[in-house]
């Protein structure tokens, strides 16, 4: 009864009044996103990761985490023998 794609320019123009010019391409990224997700979950192409390696970057996050609490600790002595 339609031509062929008409159904699409239908969703589309409804898709635009629902939620608004500006809001439509966030939704489209998110929706891609999601659909690229889905995709790759399904494939499972991505092998899971090593108990190793997690404990590789739990020890190198707990060694970001000791540097980072020994430079505040030196910042707050200087500001304080600056006072």
């Amino acid at each position: 009864m339609f031509p062929k794609g008409f159904e699409w320019v239908v969703i589309l123009i409804v898709a635009l009044l629902i939620f608004g010019p500006k809001n439509l391409p966030k939704l489209g990224k998110s929706l891609g996103k999601t659909v690229k997700n889905i995709r790759e979950g399904m494939s499972g192409d991505e092998a899971p990761a090593d108990d190793a390696e997690v404990v590789e970057e739990d020890d190198e996050v707990a060694q970001l985490e000791a540097q980072l609490a020994e430079a505040k600790a030196k910042k707050e002595a200087a500001a304080k023998d600056a006072e």
